[in-house]
């Protein structure tokens, strides 16, 4: 047995760390009790301030402003070591912050608030909006910069490959030619689509109690406008009000979010693969870092590490939030805590996802296109303007300006699992009985021209 000290279990607590830690600040269990306080004490001036119980226990602006820091400059370590002390008497994790709390207005001096700290509240309506904060600050304030940061990359690269052809590969065989900033584009405005779903989503809270039926708040105070003053609280913490609940905000919301990120990371898994398949081509080549060992055994290799461990940190990330998705929707009757357990993990899905953003950033810029190596390929393959000929002849049969029949079968016979060169196809379109118009254009067509619309395609991407 070694004599180790405690040591992380996760790698994104241990190795990974320094490129998942910000995500610490929200998504771990002191961001969650950090949170956790925040609603208690927004609660607690809430109350007071607007005098909903006839109490008379005005909080002034300083003790509002000293109340709030518990949740934001004080907060620290030994917060973080208090609540452990206290929820090692309790065993329940909200009492602790509520007795937390407490203390805090006993060291304020105002132990006549006592009773309005965690007031008509079931430990849901404090979590449900808790969670709701961190996820909403951890996308906004770390997992949306990162990913918008590594999709406006991939709009600079496509841009600036956008004239650069490319042999195409459908079912892995040689196919139309292309662009690379098209291919890229495609990409990009895949990914964008989803950060727009992700960028929008809404952040819903409940705020009424045991089971969702405000039953002590008007046992306490029936003359009180108790959803009205739901709503006005859980918009305050910048959420979205959602009146008819169970013991639990349903988490719908969780799942939508979750569904879109996850989509979001198989579309990267994509772009993953389909880089590591062009660095195997030798269209990219891959910049050494100096002083990194490709292979334990083969000096020459600079191995795509970058794209497969962003493969194996995406599918991670996937398998969380997927299962979270699946997981969160469902609660037996008013309330069951398997929904407790599986939030807990909520920063590990996003934090194989962050690390996923971080594999291909640097990936990205350990590249350089070999654009030689795209031309020799093209220049190897004139048979993929068979598609052109064969699509040009058909348009003069139609105009009547050619009787050859079956263009497709011509090409066909010509070009279908063999190599032609640029001399056969030029003898073959000079035996053409098409216009001189389309032959003209037929024989000054190559490979490399042969793109289309790709580069004005990829443009679209700037708007």
């Amino acid at each position: 047995m070694s004599n180790l000290s405690v040591q992380p279990i996760s790698p994104l607590d241990g190795r990974y760390q320094s490129q998942v830690k910000d995500l610490g600040n929200h998504l771990s269990e002191a961001g969650l009790n950090r949170a956790r306080i925040e609603v208690e004490i927004e609660w607690l001036i809430w109350i007071a301030s607007r005098n909903l119980l006839g109490s008379d226990s005005k909080i002034s602006d300083k003790e509002a402003s000293s109340l709030r820091a518990i949740a934001t400059s004080e907060f620290g370590d030994e917060s973080i070591a208090k609540l452990a002390e206290f929820e090692k008497v309790t065993r329940h994790d909200v009492k602790a912050v509520e007795y937390f709390i407490r203390e805090q207005l006993k060291g304020m001096q105002r132990e006549d608030l006592s009773e309005l700290v965690h007031f008509a509240c079931t430990s849901e309506d404090i979590n449900n909006l808790a969670y709701a904060i961190t996820v909403k600050s951890a996308i906004h304030e770390v997992w949306l910069p990162k990913a918008s940061a590594l999709v406006e990359k991939l709009t600079k690269l496509a841009l600036s490959h956008a004239s650069v052809p490319m042999l195409s590969r459908t079912h892995g065989q040689p196919a139309t030619p292309t662009t690379m900033g098209k291919e890229i584009a495609v990409f990009v405005s895949r990914l964008n689509r989803q950060l727009k779903r992700i960028s929008t989503q809404e952040y819903l809270g409940k705020f009424s109690g045991a089971t969702g039926t405000f039953a002590a708040h008007i046992a306490a105070a029936p003359e009180v406008d108790w959803l009205g003053e739901s709503l006005g609280f859980v918009e305050s913490l910048g959420l979205s009000w959602n009146p008819l609940t169970t013991q639990i905000e349903s988490h719908d919301w969780q799942a939508e979010l979750y569904g879109a990120m996850a989509h979001f990371n198989r579309i990267l898994h994509n772009l993953a693969t389909d880089f590591w398949t062009y660095i195997s081509m030798n269209y990219f080549k891959q910049i050494p870092v100096a002083g990194a060992t490709g292979s334990s055994t083969m000096p020459h290799k600079v191995n795509p590490i970058r794209f497969e461990n962003a493969e194996a940190n995406l599918e991670i990330s996937n398998a969380i939030l997927d299962s979270l998705s699946a997981t969160l929707v469902t609660s037996r009757l008013q309330r069951d805590l398997t929904d407790s357990s599986a939030q807990r993990n909520i920063g590990v899905g996003f934090g194989h996802s962050l690390l996923a953003l971080d594999n291909l950033d640097r990936g990205l810029d350990e590249l350089a296109l070999n654009e030689a190596v795209l031309l020799g390929d093209l220049l190897e393959n004139w048979e993929v303007l068979g598609e052109a000929i064969q699509t040009a002849i058909r348009a003069d049969v139609a105009r009547g300006e050619s009787d050859i029949s079956d263009p497709y079968a011509l090409l066909k016979e010509l070009t279908r699992g063999k190599k032609v060169g640029e001399e056969e196809l030029l003898v073959f379109v000079n035996s053409l009985a098409v216009s001189q118009a389309t032959k003209e254009r037929l024989l000054v067509l190559r490979p490399e021209r042969y793109v289309g619309l790709a580069e004005e395609l990829t443009k679209r991407i700037q708007s």
